[in-house]
């Protein structure tokens, strides 16, 4: 395992991502996780062209992404919060490690996070 693998495993700090088809719907998404402190904060992206394959066809799509910063510790429940808010059937969830940044901005999305 090299130093960068092991690092993004015990990572403290993740962004998680979600990609839904409206802007509305995305900052929703956003807001809700912030609100019930999942989350320290996130940003919408957007509109983003998104390339797939879904039901054997490939699909070109106009999307818009959610990033939310939050702590590795409230991953499951963020995860579960957009899945049961989100109106896609298989919603794009993924988190992504944080391994650095800024001491004082890590800490405040830890405490954010969890609601301190």
């Amino acid at each position: 395992m090299t130093s960068e693998q092991h690092a993004a495993q015990h990572a403290e700090h993740v962004i998680v991502s979600s990609t839904t088809d409206s802007e509305g719907e995305a900052k929703r998404l956003a807001a809700d996780a912030i609100d019930a402190k999942l989350g320290a904060c996130a940003q919408v992206v957007g509109p983003i062209t998104s390339v797939y394959r879904w039901e054997g066809k490939v699909c070109h799509d106009t999307e818009w992404r959610v990033d939310i910063k939050t702590a590795a510790d409230r991953v499951s429940a963020l995860a579960e919060h957009l899945s049961e808010r989100h109106s896609y059937d298989v919603p794009e969830i993924v988190a992504t490690p944080i391994t650095g940044g800024s001491a004082e901005y890590l800490s405040w999305v830890v405490a954010e996070s969890r609601g301190q």
